[in-house]
């Protein structure tokens, strides 16, 4: 684990935060370069994937969010 993480005493949910969005940010890459070199099934395919990471990071966000504003009260 990044020392950031442990100095701030953030647990598991931010990092990975962090890991899934930037999953989703690579298979985005991978799907921009794919398509501009033609590669159609490739880039869909991972434009796909990436959709679905970047929905999970969404997700795990909000709830991060929520617990946290909770937790605060």
């Amino acid at each position: 684990m990044d020392a950031r993480f442990r100095a701030n005493g953030n647990l598991n949910g931010k990092h990975e935060e962090v890991v899934m969005l930037r999953w989703a940010l690579g298979f985005f890459i991978v799907a921009l370069i794919a398509a501009v070199l033609g590669f159609s099934g490739v880039a869909l395919a991972a434009a796909g994937i990436a959709k679905i990471l970047f929905y999970i990071f969404l997700v795990l966000f909000l709830v991060s969010l929520v617990s946290h504003l909770l937790r605060r009260t």
